[in-house]
């Protein structure tokens, strides 16, 4: 979702975006040098972002299971409750938005780090002076890679899973708000089964991309 809000704001604003664009891309670089001089080298930073982007998704799953419990429960309250139902169906609905923008930021995240750390890789071959050390490197590399490749397909899926999810619940939430009588609880009765689907496939999605994120936390650990 936060893709979307960027590039809403793109349409209006496309000099802005490039300019941020260029000064975040150079903060990036500068912030990997420190950091690089500190001892903390790119492979350390893309783990650490793998990791945090991990339990962003455990936060999401957990987030929208909790979201759908509240939905089920919402359509046997009465109707003199219904204004207290959907207060608490808004405030899920927006944490669960941030919940999905905060996967969504920390996949920005790895991507940034991982090609900085690929292209340093791959830019560095050329220097061995030793051809079977080189070839070795050359082999970690592309085993990096595809495993970093199969990881963020998987984050990206599930990531895919969360606008129509969020779109769902904003719908609900806005007609029980206008709509605060025994019609509305009709309504979302109809709604909860589509709702329970949406959310299922989520969850297996996210449960894989956590299990891919777990993989790549492995390799690049044993590989130190």
């Amino acid at each position: 979702m936060a893709r979307l809000r960027h590039a809403r704001w793109a349409t209006w604003a496309p000099g802005a975006v490039l300019c941020g664009a260029l000064l975040l891309s150079g903060c990036q670089s500068a912030y990997y040098d420190v950091m690089e001089q500190a001892g903390v080298h790119k492979r350390d930073i893309l783990s650490d972002r793998v990791i945090a982007a991990r339990d962003a998704q455990q936060d999401a799953d957990e987030q929208f299971s909790s979201a759908l419990e509240r939905y089920q429960s919402v359509v046997t309250v009465p109707e003199s409750e219904l204004s207290r139902a959907h207060a608490a169906l808004e405030s899920d609905y927006a944490r669960s938005q941030a919940a999905a923008d905060r996967v969504s930021q920390r996949i920005d995240a790895i991507e940034s780090v991982a090609q900085a750390l690929f292209r340093e890789w791959e830019g560095e071959l050329d220097q061995y002076q030793n051809e079977s050390y080189r070839r070795q490197s050359e082999r970690e590399l592309e085993q990096t890679r595809q495993r970093y490749s199969d990881m963020l397909d998987a984050m990206h899926r599930a990531e895919d899973t969360m606008p129509p999810v969020l779109t769902a619940m904003h719908d609900n939430v806005l007609f029980l708000k206008h709509n605060l009588n025994a019609r509305a609880i009709g309504a979302l009765k109809g709604e909860v089964s589509q709702l329970e689907t949406q959310i299922a496939t989520l969850r297996r999605e996210m449960q894989a991309s956590i299990e891919r994120s777990n993989r790549f936390i492995d390799g690049m650990e044993s590989a130190n």
